[in-house]
């Protein structure tokens, strides 16, 4: 019997063996090779009718938390709303309570302790206010990590590097969001953020590059309610701009609105929209659609 991380052929009709589940199958006999019968899930099921009530222990490990998930919560339930057989009342919730507070104290023992869970505390905010996926928030979190281990945030904002880790993280990781987006939900304004965004990528060298039009595409097109018909062809018109070499120099955010715009007012059947609208939604002047599009009518 073949092993599992060997390449195999079936032993039967010398047919390509590919791995379905936990079982190596060929794919033009059926015959199972061999199989891995490890389940690698929870160990339970856990269903609403369960009298067994299994419970877990906490939330996984996470990057976003300042210990990082492993520290000890006292909840707030009183027994009998979480299925407990006994409930506590009186004397005995007073004395949780103040065990809680005391521990919530005792979490954060330094002032770098306590900077660093505002931090984070602010980053999942902005995080979670801009609908962006969960690695953006742990990614984000370790930058501002790294930044306050090399002293960076010494006589800057908290606020401004939160944001400016939340913007970083989008740039490297191909999630386009502009200044202005992230200063509208974040506590930080534009200076605050260009400031410490500056610091982050003099120290540690991010690797960003110059963003591409076409990220911006779906969510500015969503947002003017066109249909995937325009995007495409707004993409093409990207396309065109960049072979052409009419990028460079051009707020990537403009470029990508002016082609939304160009290509809702080609054909008749697909909704237009105004150059305010777009202009809009590309955070730019209505100048700046117009100049694109005449570029792109040149072409």
């Amino acid at each position: 019997m073949a092993e599992i991380d060997s390449p195999v052929i079936c032993p039967e009709c010398k047919g390509t063996v590919r791995q379905q589940g936990t079982e190596l199958v060929c794919e033009d006999c059926g015959l199972v090779s061999t199989e891995d019968p490890i389940d690698r899930g929870p160990e339970w099921r856990s269903f609403d009718d369960d009298e067994t009530d299994r419970r877990r222990t906490g939330a996984p490990l996470t990057r976003s938390r300042h210990d990082r998930g492993l520290s000890t919560e006292i909840g707030y339930g009183t027994g009998s709303d979480v299925g407990y057989s006994s409930r506590v009342t009186g004397r005995k919730r007073q004395q949780i309570a103040r065990l809680r507070r005391e521990h919530n104290r005792a979490r954060i023992s330094s002032k770098a302790e306590r900077n660093r869970v505002y931090g984070f505390t602010e980053i999942r905010r902005v995080n979670a206010s801009l609908s962006l996926p969960d690695y953006t928030r742990e990614q984000a979190c370790v930058l501002f990590e790294s930044a306050q281990s090399e002293g960076l945030l010494q006589g800057r904002s908290l606020e401004g590097f939160a944001a400016a880790a939340i913007y970083a993280t989008c740039r490297t990781r191909s999630n386009a969001r502009t200044i202005d987006e992230i200063v509208a939900v974040a506590r930080a304004d534009g200076d605050e953020l260009t400031v410490a965004y500056d610091a982050l990528n003099r120290e540690f060298g991010l690797p960003t590059g110059p963003i591409d039009p076409t990220e911006y595409l779906p969510r500015y097109a969503s947002k003017l309610g066109l249909e995937t018909a325009v995007e495409r062809r707004a993409r093409e018109h990207v396309n065109a701009l960049f072979k052409a070499g009419l990028i460079g120099g051009r707020n990537p955010s403009g470029v990508a609105a002016a082609c939304l715009y160009k290509a809702a007012d080609e054909r008749e059947a697909w909704p237009s929209i105004t150059q305010a609208a777009a202009a809009d939604v590309g955070d730019v002047a209505p100048v700046t659609i117009r100049s694109t599009v005449t570029d792109l009518d040149a072409l």
